[in-house]
Parts: C-alpha cells; structure tokens; sequence
C-alpha cells in the first residue's frame, strides 16, 4: 500500500512564542468579520435548531479582558489568610515577618518585573504554567491525568462496546468538525462569554518527551484516529481535507469489529509482550530516550508507527474486561487494571497511550476519557463530554423521527451518499502498526510494565452515590452546593483525624484570554471553626449557623479566585520571575543559598508528589527557557536577585504546596465520576459531582482508609441533612407545582374539579421542586475549574432537561423506590434502566417537528 507521512508536529513553545494578538492565529477571520456576529448569535445553541455562522466558536476571544496580575500587597495578605489556620503561633509569626520582609526588600521588584514581563503577552502565567507542567519527569498516569467516568447509554441495547464506540467515535468526530469550522457555540456563564483557545489543543495533539523536558505537538490536518486493543495499535481515516466525515456509524462498527477480531488472534500473553503503550507511563526522561531507541533506525518503520500514534486525533482504547463495580471503573479509567497471569501483565494498564486524548470503552459498553492535562482544563475536556453525550442521544430520536433537533450548526455530508473519490487520500481500511521489537524495547517494556504495576497496587479507589439528596435540597436551604460539600470534606476529615489539613480546588478563571484556574484554599478560620462546632457537643442551631458562615465565607473566596484575585498563581509567577533571574546567573548562585533547583526552600526527593493540581508546583531539576526579552536584563546586569526572598523561604510557603485534600467539582449529569489521583503520598484526590438529587464522589489515595473518609462523608450528609431540617423555624407544606397552583383558581366552564378524592403529600416532607429552585441562585455556579454548567442547554434551547440529563428518574420510579429497602448505587442505576426509553424518545420527537 501507499506509505502516508505524517507532518511533525507542531510544538506548544513554538506556538506561545510566536503567537498573535489575542488568538488571531486559530480564529481564522479578521477582527473586523467577527464584530459582524450578533450577541443572540454567540449564544450557545440558541434554539433546537442552531443558527450560528462559521466563525462563532472564537467571535469573542478579541473582546476578553487579559488576566490581571494582583496588587502585591492583597496576595500577601491574603496568602497570610490562608495559612492561618494551617499553622501553630510561631509558625505564624515567622510566617508574617518573611512576608513583611518580601514586601520590603524583593517583592516590589520582582511584582514590577513581572509586570513588564508580562507586557504583550497573553497572560502573564501562561508560559510558567506550561513550564510547571511540561517538566515534570514523573509518569503522567495516576500523576497528572484525570478520568470522566461517562454515564452509560440510556438504551441498553447500544450498551455493548462495538456498538457504543462507534457511537461515541462518530460523536466525537462532529465535535472535531465543529471546532476546525469554528461553528461550536462558545462557552458562557451567566451570558459572558469564556475562552475558547483550548479547544484549538484539544485534537491532534501529544505531549512528547524530549531530555530537557516535554513539549506538546500537534498535527493540526490529523484526520485518523487509532485504536488500541489488546495491547495492538490499529488506524484508520475518519474525515476529508474539509473535515467532514467519510464514514457512517455503521461504517465505524464495522472497523472496530474487525479490529477485536484481529486482536483476539492474538493470545493476550504474547500480545502484552509488545504492547508499546505501557511506556508512556514511564519516567519522562526515560520514556524520552526510548523513544530516541524507537526512531533511530531509518531502516525501522518504528518512526512512522510513532508519527501516526503521535498525530491521531485521539485514541479510542477497547478493553477486554468488565469492571464489576463502580470503583473498579473508575480505577479502569484512571489507570487500567493490573492482573499477572503467569508473569505476564495482561491487565488494561498495557491498553493505552497516556500522552494523549483517550476515550476507553470497556466490555461492557462503560466508557470513559482520560486525557493529557497540560494545554485543557477539565472545563473544556467536560464539554467535549457534554456534547458527545448528548450528540449520542439526540442521533438516536433522528433515527426515529428525521425532523428531531441536532446539536451542530450543520453536519457532514452523508457518507454513504458521497462519491468515494471525493474522500480524496484517505484509508478507510484499519491498517495494523507493525513494531520493530529490538531487544531493549522488549527489556524496557518489561521494566515499565512492573513499574507501572508497583503505581497502581500502591494506590486505591473508593466511590460514594449518595442519593439522599442533591442541588435541589441543597439550594432549598440557603447554601451554594460547592460551598456545602467543600465543608463535608473539612468535617468529614477533622472527624477522622482531629485537624484540618490544606485543601486545594480549582476556581475557572476562562473569562479571560486563555485563562486557566485560580486556586481555592477552602480551609479557612470559618471553616475550622465549624468543624469544631460540628464534632462538638453543641446544639443544632449553633451547628447550621458555623455551616452558613464558612459556607458564605468559601462562595465569597470562590468569586474572588474566580476574577483572577487569588494569591497562589501571583505568588507563583513572582517565585518563576526570581527562578530565571537566578537560573541567568547560574547554577552556583541558587546553591550557595541551599535552594533546591525544584524550587522549595529544602531539599525535596525528586519522586515527591506536589499538588499538580494546584498547578503551584515549581518547574524540576534544569533551567526553564528564557525568552529573549525576559525582564528587559541579560545575564550581566547583575541586580537581579540572587538570595531565595523570604517569603519561599518560610516554611508557609512548603505548607501551601503541599496538598492533603485535592479536590474538584465537575458537575454534570452525562457523568457518573470524575476523578484524579492523590497529589501527596498522605493526601487524597477528590473529584466529585453535585447533580439535583445525589452526589457522586470518587475518592483515591495511597491506602489511607479511602472506604472510612468515604464512608465518614456519607454519615455527615445524612446528619447535616437531619440538622437542617431540625433547625426550620416553621414546618413547611408540601412542595407545590405550577399545576397544583392552578387548582386553587375558580372553576372554568363547569368543569367538576372536585370529583374525588384529593390525594396530598405529607405536610413538610415533600421533595423541593423546580418551582422553587428557580428562586435559588447558586452563588459559585459554573466557576469551579472542572465544571460546564449542564444548565445552558435548558436555558438556551427547547430541549427538555430530560433529554439533556437522560440518566434522570421518572417521578413514579422515584415514588417506589423511596418507599423501598435502602438501595446499593448499582441497584439504583439498575433501577433507573426499567424505563421505556425508546417510546420516550419517539414520543419527545413526535413533540418538536
């Protein structure tokens, strides 16, 4: 056959540094064009019907304010705001005098510094973000990637995974194209809109290890995707030079079952000998000069397999097993499984490429994403999510009735109806990758698969479904709901170990060019308090009242962080300023000082894990890049500093980058977790989910009691929902309905409304409905890191919530189960499976010709 080649991608650094005034480079259309979109036009899908023009997707990005750098003073105050309650008396006092040292002596210059650093470019922390990230030499899985844990298709019979892949596949395609034709309505919150650049990073994209770091790539023509099963590579096309789609559905199942086919030749122990994938879980260093191994023979075609992998799309994962409970899929998603049947790793740890985009769908039809986190947030990777699950719902009605709504401006022309030659060079046909096994590929795939195998025995999973109640009960008594479950982890760890610990969650910062997040430090002298008067012998009221004063307290600090008015990312720009200062000057400046090249004032093992959430981790072991007109000084101007300023000195400063409770809220119903792994070997990751009636929460760490924390934090809902009912100044009558309203008008007509027997709910032990938690306003919505409220597709189109949020339960299914035995989370979900979707389905089309 023809040899395709595959174009070098195009590395990140080389992006940053040449780019253009505000995003001019990926809107593809000048200033002057884009001024010409209306605002209903920017809304995203402003009917069921979009009609949005090409060009959308960035209409905004010219009009976004840039990130603003603090004032020095309010980060310093503030960041002594946040270690007060994570530190005794003195600590506090030698904390105080190091700031009021730096406010003195390096901080004014270092704030200046920056600022003119800072001018003309997009964001003054975006290239020490990428830096932070892209020198970490620790292996990504279970380090840097997150999962989404997909809900599964609300028709059972597409349960199976050929079928659901392919669905997912062809949805995730539609996405692609919307994006490359800039027709993807842009993100809002509460009607402004947010940055689109990270979609731009989010296909053909890879982040490719080098000796002096990583550096991400990117094939921005990639039109084929490449699926990995049992360890095997295969690929395929899937879109034309116009991005449009060259195969159908059916098309896709078709390739993806002779894949498994072909896979399944192959015993699974002899595969897993050459399942190249597992080193991309490898120290990056080491996986850099591997793949110097790989590509150094030109008589090899080890390079061109490499290329392809490299500038897919993204890769589609199939597993072989069936995780039989929720945190075993969760854990699948995360980092695969890890099972030796004798010697040989045949476990899904071996089934992926952690460098890039994966969607993993199991035996059984679960499916998941995990992604490569350097250039997208879990903001943006959630809309993908969103969209791709819906796109697979709202495909499905079109199939029963032609006129139902579609989720793009517009689609590709049908495949089946295209004239093959106009596909142009493209390969339909899966073509298996051919690895040339050279002797130290095969010992070194051996060395990183029991490495690998060490990472995931030395971590745990633990899931929590409580369906007690959600948003909706939340709301209904005065609360944000981030803010209220933000408390549960501090009470639910205080009644554990008796202290609070320093906790981490993202605050999205998207309503400014290329933003990323801001960092929320959720332990305040609030909170403490509250925890406090929790576990101690108070009365109920006194309990309610703490929760509304830390909750108020952490909705307040939430808006802040939100506007870029928090102190972690400030302090770190001002700690990367003196870093490259120093690094100009040389090595032996910094160690006459005994700073560790790592940044921290003593000596951290270069295996310690940081809080990568938090993104406050320092850049590792070499110089970062310099850019040209860095700080307008060359290495002879010598007034740069060269002494550690006090404030990274002080032990605070270790304190604040060293999370024990990473956490973060990604709520959206087309999940069922989300999650991450442990930022600290004595810390757990959280990620967690607050939809109207239940909370999903996926717990790990490194064996410390996760099932007990988890455990802790369903026994502390279920008092705190007792206490708030206990502590109602009045019974509350029945929850009323619109409709119920408007039986209490006169009678129209003669009509008898009276005939009957009227049925009531239980005076004050009703459910709170949508009638009033209209009158609610969550406080932080939308403004987490890691959240794409599901809310702007029911507030922006006529599609019903139902069909947004299809896991969701009929009200008579909700009526029995709640006079039922306590349920399991996968009795529930089975429970919620009895509905006659396809029915429902038809009949909503037969409503919206």
């Amino acid at each position: 056959m023809a040899v395709r080649t595959f174009k070098m991608p195009t590395s990140l650094n080389e992006t940053l540094a040449t780019s253009r005034p505000p995003d001019s480079e990926i809107e593809g259309s000048s200033p002057k064009e884009r001024q010409n979109y209306s605002e209903s036009q920017r809304e995203p899908l402003a009917s069921h019907r979009p009609k949005n023009e090409p060009g959308i997707t960035y209409a905004a990005q010219d009009k976004l304010p840039r990130l603003p750098i603090p004032e020095l003073e309010s980060t310093c105050q503030k960041y002594l705001n946040v270690l007060k309650p994570l530190q005794n008396r003195r600590e506090q006092g030698d904390t105080k005098i190091a700031v009021q040292e730096f406010l003195k002596r390096d901080g004014p210059e270092l704030h200046e510094r920056l600022k003119k650093y800072a001018t003309g470019k997009t964001s003054y922390i975006e290239q020490f973000w990428y830096d932070s990230f892209l020198n970490f030499d620790n292996p990504v899985v279970l380090n840097l990637n997150p999962f989404f844990l997909l809900e599964d298709d609300p028709t059972p019979a597409r349960n199976n995974q050929v079928t659901r892949a392919a669905s997912l596949v062809i949805s995730a395609l539609s996405f692609v194209r919307a994006v490359r034709k800039e027709e993807l309505p842009p993100d809002t919150l509460r009607d402004k809109p947010l940055c689109m650049y990270q979609y731009s990073r989010l296909f053909g994209t890879a982040r490719v290890p080098t000796e002096n770091g990583c550096h991400i790539g990117q094939d921005s023509d990639a039109k084929h995707i490449v699926v990995i099963c049992r360890g095997q590579f295969y690929w395929f096309d899937v879109l034309d030079d116009n991005s449009d789609l060259i195969m159908t559905e059916k098309d896709v199942a078709l390739n993806l079952q002779v894949i498994v086919q072909d896979a399944e030749e192959t015993p699974i122990q002899e595969a897993a000998k050459s399942a190249l994938g597992v080193l991309s879980t490898e120290n990056r260093k080491i996986w850099a000069g591997l793949r110097d191994v790989l590509t150094r023979d030109e008589d090899s075609n080890n390079s061109e397999c490499l290329g392809i992998v490299d500038s897919a799309l993204f890769i589609l994962c199939l597993d072989y097993t069936e995780p039989q409970n929720q945190a075993e899929l969760c854990g699948n998603m995360l980092c695969g499984t890890n099972e030796v049947v004798k010697g040989v790793q045949i476990g899904t740890c071996t089934n992926r490429w952690y460098d890039k985009l994966q969607i993993i769908v199991c035996k059984s039809g679960s499916a998941g994403i995990n992604f490569e986190h350097t250039g997208v947030d879990g903001h943006t990777v959630l809309r993908f999510a969103s969209d791709v699950y819906t796109d697979t719902i709202l495909r499905f009605a079109k199939s029963i009735n032609g006129q139902a709504p579609s989720l793009w401006t517009s689609t590709s022309p049908d495949p089946s109806k295209r004239d093959p030659s106009s596909f142009g060079d493209v390969s339909t046909t899966p073509h298996k990758l051919e690895w040339d096994m050279v002797p130290e590929l095969s010992t070194a795939l051996r060395f990183a698969e029991t490495r690998l195998a060490d990472l995931i025995q030395q971590n745990e999973f633990q899931t929590l479904d409580f369906i007690g109640y959600g948003k909706n009960f939340i709301t209904s008594m005065g609360f944000s709901p981030d803010a209220y479950v933000q408390m549960a982890f501090q009470a639910a760890y205080y009644g554990l170990y008796g202290r609070v610990e320093c906790t981490y969650e993202p605050a999205m910062t998207k309503i400014f060019l290329h933003g990323r997040t801001e960092a929320i430090r959720s332990v305040t002298p609030e909170s403490t308090e509250f925890v406090r008067t929790f576990w101690g012998e108070n009365p109920a009221q006194q309990k309610v009242a703490a929760l509304k004063t830390a909750a108020q307290t952490h909705t307040n600090m939430t808006k802040e962080c939100a506007k870029a008015m928090g102190q972690d990312r400030h302090l770190y720009a001002l700690f990367c300023v003196w870093q490259r200062a120093v690094d100009e000057e040389g090595a032996e400046a910094a160690s006459s000082n005994g700073m560790s090249s790592n940044g921290y004032s003593s000596p951290v093992d270069a295996s310690s894990d940081k809080d990568p959430n938090s993104r406050t981790r320092s850049p590792s072991d070499g110089p970062l890049p310099v850019d040209e007109d860095f700080l307008g000084h060359t290495a002879n101007d010598r007034s740069a500093p060269q002494q550690m300023p006090a404030i990274f000195a002080d032990g605070g400063w270790d304190k604040i980058n060293n999370t024990v409770l990473s956490t973060s809220n990604c709520g959206n119903p087309a999940l069922r977790q989300f999650g991450f792994g442990p930022t600290s070997g004595d810390g757990f990751g959280i990620g967690y989910i607050i939809k109207d009636d239940s909370i999903a929460i996926c717990a790990s760490s490194k064996h410390r009691q996760t099932k007990r924390f988890v455990d802790a934090l369903e026994s502390y809902f279920i008092e705190m929902r007792k206490l708030l009912r206990a502590t109602q100044k009045s019974t509350t009558s029945h929850s009323t309905s619109r409709a119920r309203e408007a039986e209490e008008r006169p009678p129209l007509g003669g009509r008898f409304k009276s005939r009957g027997r009227a049925i009531k709910g239980e005076s004050g032990k009703g459910t709170e409905t949508p009638l009033d938690i209209e009158k609610m306003d969550s406080d932080d919505e939308g403004l987490g890191g890691c959240r794409t409220p599901f809310a702007r597709y029911s507030s922006t189109t006529t599609i019903p919530s139902d069909v947004a949020s299809p896991p969701s339960t009929p009200p008579a299914l909700k009526a029995a189960i709640s006079n039922s035995p306590p349920l399991t989370s996968e009795s529930w979900r089975a429970a919620t499976k009895k509905r006659d979707l396809p029915s429902w389905v038809a009949a909503y089309s037969s409503l919206h010709p």
